[in-house]
């Protein structure tokens, strides 16, 4: 009989026992994205005049320039954290410090043809406090290889 007890009691303990900790709050969800609450939250935006530059034909070791204009259309300071390059080839300049809403900025892209021939179809990522917090910037040229006869 003592055998029967000790099994019965374990098993009523853990079937009869219902635990609140199983249960998941409604409290501990929270999605920032979501449609009410992503209405009334300040956030930048970042808003390029163009994000696709063309620079034509060009010689190969030619380097060229093109500037990208952008405005903070949001309502809160933007910060660029980052603009990555794809390639070597490419040199980029951007603002360091927050933009405040309504003010504008630059970014900046050097290419260097040297060593390229053919299409070249480039791109830069670049990386702020905005949603989506990626923006692409694509530069494209035909580079042209100088005849040496």
């Amino acid at each position: 009989m003592k055998r029967l007890i000790i099994p019965i009691l374990v098993l009523v303990m853990f079937c009869s026992c219902e635990s609140n900790d199983s249960k998941i709050s409604g409290d501990l969800v929270n999605n920032p994205a979501s449609a009410t609450e992503g209405r009334n939250r300040k956030e930048p935006r970042i808003e390029f005049d163009v994000t696709e530059h063309n620079f034509g034909k060009m010689l190969q070791g030619e380097q060229v320039s093109y500037t990208y204009k952008f405005k903070n259309t949001g309502d809160a300071p933007l910060l660029i954290a980052a603009v990555e390059k794809t390639c070597g080839c490419t040199d980029i300049k951007f603002p360091q410090t927050p933009i405040k809403p309504g003010e504008g900025g630059s970014i900046t892209i050097s290419y260097n043809s040297e060593g390229h021939k053919g299409f070249q179809n480039r791109r830069v990522v670049v990386r702020a406090n905005t949603n989506p917090a990626e923006t692409v910037l694509k530069f494209k040229a035909l580079v042209e290889t100088v005849d040496r006869y």
